[in-house]
């Protein structure tokens, strides 16, 4: 899962690897130890009581080695949020949940529902092809944006090579070592048609973060405003969701938050959010991004129409059930035969530092956003498991999602 790629099958992993112990002990990172301070006790906030289990396994999580993890959960009207661990290894200052994070490919649902808020006011059509939008933009060596439409970028359909699965794409700031390198969106476009494509459009899945740049710019020719702009005008503002925030350049995050880890405990909280761009750049706590998928997952956003689009998921041998930047997927209420299951729609992130998932059960009643303050970009781009391996992840899942 390169930085800002889906992780929902890594935190499958996550939670059920660490059970079953089918990858090798050297992906589990130790735990976190501060020196000259005492245990790292687990902080509960909101009007409800957490969920029976839930400040259990984020503390749990902390001890399989994120240095920081937090939760907000929701069952109907019951809100709470729970924090475990360290924010900021340095100082010891502990973890809280109103902190910012990225939330990296999250970032991808707010781009789609920007599209489909377009499509229902009748401005462009996501059976538009790129090349009506962005003449040229998506062309050469096969590539051919005339046969690529805005619903194939959404779903993932395009066949656009995705470069961020290269370590070479990641040099300036793994090897030169300059957290503030800056690649434009079309730079990483051009880049990636220099690579043939992986299919025709239409006729397989592969998730890549180009088809999400080049939805950005499709969001910007449509309007005449920065995609930014539009999530700001669109989302951010109609739902209050004043702890988000979208950079384009700018390496820090400001303001409470989060600071993210390396295996090595190396502090990668600063770090370009350039590439990622409508990928994965924004920055969020999990009461807000609990609050636009409470708002998105129960139609608030959306039309009849775009709403059913937003939901309706590719069938592919061995794809995911990927909508329009959200996934449908089962959620384990246990083990064994016999399992419980609850169906949710899922999004997630992963990139240098952080890691997270958001969960909606398909009736909406119940939510869980999760974060990890640990995610190895170096790993990840050698296909070894960037975060830690934890039982204490699925125990929050069950215990949020199952009751």
């Amino acid at each position: 899962m390169r930085a800002g790629t889906g992780t929902a099958a890594l935190w499958a992993g996550v939670c059920a690897v660490a059970v079953t112990g089918l990858l090798p002990a050297t992906a589990v990172a130790e735990p976190v130890r501060v020196p000259g301070r005492g245990p790292l006790l687990v902080s509960v906030s909101g009007e409800t009581a957490p969920p029976a289990g839930l400040a259990e396994g984020v503390q749990q999580a902390v001890a399989d080695g994120f240095p920081g993890v937090l939760a907000y959960a929701r069952d109907g009207e019951r809100e709470s949020r729970v924090a475990a661990g360290v924010a900021d290894l340095a100082t010891g200052e502990r973890a809280r949940p109103d902190q910012w994070f990225r939330i990296a490919s999250n970032t991808k649902s707010f781009v789609s529902t920007v599209l489909l808020q377009l499509e229902g006011e009748g401005r462009l059509s996501l059976d538009d092809s790129v090349e009506k939008w962005l003449p040229g933009v998506v062309d050469g060596n096969g590539n051919d944006g005339s046969a690529i439409t805005v619903r194939h970028l959404l779903n993932h359909t395009a066949g656009i090579y995705d470069p961020t699965t290269e370590p070479e794409f990641f040099a300036p700031y793994l090897e030169g070592h300059d957290r503030d390198y800056v690649y434009t969106p079309r730079e990483v476009i051009a880049r990636a048609v220099r690579h043939e494509p992986l299919f025709a459009p239409g006729s397989g899945w592969s998730y890549s973060n180009t088809n999400y740049l080049v939805a950005g710019l499709v969001i910007e020719a449509v309007t005449h405003h920065s995609a930014s702009a539009e999530i700001r005008r669109r989302i951010l503002a109609p739902l209050g969701l004043t702890d988000t925030a979208f950079p384009l350049t700018d390496p820090a995050i400001h303001g409470p938050h989060l600071h993210g880890y390396d295996f090595k405990h190396q502090d990668v909280t600063r770090f370009s959010p350039s590439y990622d761009w409508t990928a994965g750049a924004m920055i969020s706590t999990v009461n807000d991004l609990a609050h636009f998928h409470r708002a998105l997952f129960t139609g608030e956003l959306l039309r009849p129409a775009q709403q059913r689009e937003l939901l309706t998921t590719v069938q592919f041998p061995h794809a995911p059930a990927y909508g329009l930047g959200v996934q449908q997927m089962d959620v384990s209420c246990g083990a064994g035969p016999g399992t419980r299951t609850i169906g949710a729609w899922e999004t997630d992130g992963g990139g240098p530092g952080f890691t997270s998932v958001s969960l909606t059960t398909t009736d909406g009643e119940r939510q869980l956003v999760l974060v990890g303050n640990l995610y190895d970009l170096g790993a990840d781009l050698k296909g070894e498991p960037p975060v830690p391996l934890s039982k204490g992840m699925m125990q929050a899942q069950t215990a949020a999602l199952c009751g």
